[in-house]
């Protein structure tokens, strides 16, 4: 196909929004850079020569005229990004002519307009000092299939150290050097794709980084250092900059179990501290989980996750709730001897400090999010969380709404083998490789029925880090967590036709490509050689 459009020397933004925000106009000039500097030659044999000849009688486009739709309210981006799910206005219209005249960019919302400009950043290749597009004329109406598009990353294992502005660009521990631009660069990319959730797994068994004003012990003691934590000031950072960008911080606390560090702190409030062999009592070492029968250590839990909880503003907060070992409460005498005293179970004095937990949290005007099912699912209840499920029919059936998380097509961390010391020969419990045509082909609402639909809210790739850290984050997160991004924005494609594999491989080389330029450390899906010719290394090509 020749190309129809080149982008003008003097290309300029027209922001026709009254007042404009300054994240909007922040993003306008984020966009003009990745329009100047991209520079991405296109995936063909020629990477472009060929279309020369095209280039030389293209019309230019002067500029792209930005709007919002009359009687559309003005406010910032950042606030668009943390409002309820279903209340976001994300979709947009852009139309660009092939003669030339203006394009203009139209939404309900700034964050529909950052959705624009994404999209319009990525229409456009580079040859011989010209920029432009072979698919002019240009008309998209656009709309993301589902509220929630994720991205979950753990860093509570291993070294993520963050500086925030104004601050030394790198901050260094033994070995480790990791600049802000790690965790931002992550955010751009998941921005780059439309992601909109940044599920942030914050603490867990090994490891209390986050510093918490009320409880300035846990990290005190939980911390691997005093230099290998998170302020809050580092937090509402990462908070801030995600933003501005279109995404939610979901902040995670996992309770009650999950949470052996703790004891460094509290011992009195963990059962089963360091019990051995721990994988009688744990999921990970080491052994040690919340007595949550007590009601002491109702009180601090309800007390810690609202304190973190009303510093964010996010509408929600994550508690947890996964692969809790009832066999480090069977002989512990302190939980024994209250559940005896006040004639409970542990499945009953398990649904209060659920519901107290998770009350405080409403209290402060937050919903809160519970993983069910070694994190298969991400649930969003004002009532309780469920802690078994064998799918999502039977989440669906209690008529809870569900965030897929399936470990068999979403986990990223997969396929490095088994990390413990004496599993040599082992694989890890969710081997293989989980590709990113495996995930595509994931159906969020197979084997529901039309009325339970609505419970979908959509759906997250994620790494839990046992065996990642900033030094290989990149590659093995993208461009595979691009997959599920289409999905859950996209759920078809354009001519209406479900998704395929073979139609969607072209356009995913195009983004790992763009990312590359971007600054991204996106790996390779095929040789290059694959990449410039669509379609010839298919199996049966």
């Amino acid at each position: 196909m020749a190309p129809r459009l080149t982008l003008s020397p003097s290309f300029t933004f027209d922001v026709a929004v009254p007042n404009p925000p300054a994240d909007l106009l922040q993003a306008v000039t984020e966009t003009k850079s990745y329009l100047d500097n991209d520079k991405l030659g296109r995936l063909v044999v020629s990477r472009g020569a060929n279309d020369s000849p095209a280039i030389a009688g293209a019309k230019s486009l002067q500029s792209l005229t930005l709007s919002l739709t009359e009687g559309a309210q003005v406010a910032s981006i950042s606030s668009e990004s943390v409002k309820p799910f279903g209340t976001r206005s994300e979709e947009y219209t852009l139309i660009i002519p092939e003669d030339g005249s203006d394009a203009m960019l139209t939404a309900n919302s700034t964050l529909g307009l950052f959705r624009g400009l994404t999209t319009f950043s990525q229409l456009w290749y580079y040859y011989n000092n010209v920029t432009y597009t072979i698919v002019a004329p240009i008309n998209i109406v656009d709309a993301p299939a589902y509220p929630y598009r994720g991205f979950g990353l753990d860093t509570s294992r291993n070294l993520y150290v963050l500086d925030v502005p104004e601050m030394v660009i790198f901050h260094k521990y033994d070995d480790y050097s990791f600049p802000v631009e790690d965790l931002t660069r992550t955010l751009d990319a998941m921005s780059w794709i439309k992601l909109n959730t940044f599920h942030w797994h914050i603490t867990d068994s090994q490891r209390f980084p986050l510093e918490v004003a009320e409880y300035p012990e846990l990290a005190q003691n939980g911390a691997y250092s005093p230099q290998e934590v998170y302020s809050e000031c580092d937090v509402q950072y990462i908070v801030s900059y995600a933003a501005a960008r279109g995404i939610d911080v979901l902040l995670e606390i996992d309770t009650p179990g999950h949470t052996s560090i703790i004891a460094a702190s509290y011992p009195e409030y963990v059962a089963c501290f360091k019990a051995s062999p721990w994988s009688t009592y744990a999921a990970e070492p080491p052994a040690g989980q919340l007595r949550f029968a007590l009601p002491e250590v109702v009180n601090f839990t309800a007390s810690l996750l609202s304190d973190v909880a009303k510093t964010l503003p996010s509408k929600y907060f994550s508690t947890g709730g996964d692969e809790l070992n009832t066999n480090c409460f069977v002989n512990d005498t302190a939980t024994q001897e209250h559940l005896k005293a006040t004639g409970m179970t542990l499945n009953g004095a398990l649904d209060a400090f659920t519901n107290a937990t998770h009350g405080a949290l409403i209290a402060h005007g937050k919903t809160p999010v519970a993983i069910i099912f070694y994190a298969t699912f991400l649930v969003l209840t004002r009532n309780r969380v469920w802690i078994s499920a064998d799918d999502a029919v039977s989440v669906a059936k209690k008529g809870l709404r569900i965030v897929q998380v399936p470990f068999d097509y979403f986990y990223l961390d997969c396929g490095a083998g088994e990390w413990l010391g004496d599993s040599v020969p082992l694989n890890s419990w969710c081997d293989p490789f989980k590709t990113w045509s495996k995930s595509y082909t994931y159906d969020p609402l197979a084997n529901l029925t039309e009325a339970q639909y609505h419970l979908v809210l959509g759906g997250e790739q994620i790494l839990w880090a046992e065996q990642s850290g900033p030094q290989n984050l990149e590659p093995i997160v993208w461009p595979r967590a691009a997959s599920s991004a289409e999905i859950f924005w996209s759920s078809k494609q354009p001519s209406g036709d479900a998704l395929d594999v073979t139609e969607a491989l072209p356009r995913l080389h195009d983004l790992r490509y763009r990312m590359v330029q971007r600054g991204v450390n996106a790996i390779p899906l095929q040789p290059q050689w694959c990449a410039l010719r669509p379609h010839l290394c298919d199996l049966d090509a």
